[in-house]
């Protein structure tokens, strides 16, 4: 099975933000990409996408809890 990789711009649109929105992502760390070709053009993997929008997710379970928590008590 080939690996897929997606531009910024198919990222952004997948998560609904600005290409500059993914850019910082990248930059920081918190989404992972690699630059390729002659003029570094940013890839990212759709599987690394996937396992990031999982973590969003898992993060905001936490979150509510915590808070569904504080506030019952």
């Amino acid at each position: 099975m080939a690996t897929k990789f997606m531009t910024i711009a198919d990222v952004a649109e997948t998560l609904n933000v600005s290409t500059a929105q993914v850019r910082s992502l990248i930059h920081s760390g918190t989404l992972p990409a690699i630059q390729v070709g002659g003029r570094g053009q940013w890839r990212i993997e759709t599987t690394v996408l996937d396992e990031y929008i999982e973590k969003g997710y898992e993060a905001t379970r936490e979150r509510v809890s915590k808070q569904q928590a504080a506030e019952n008590n």
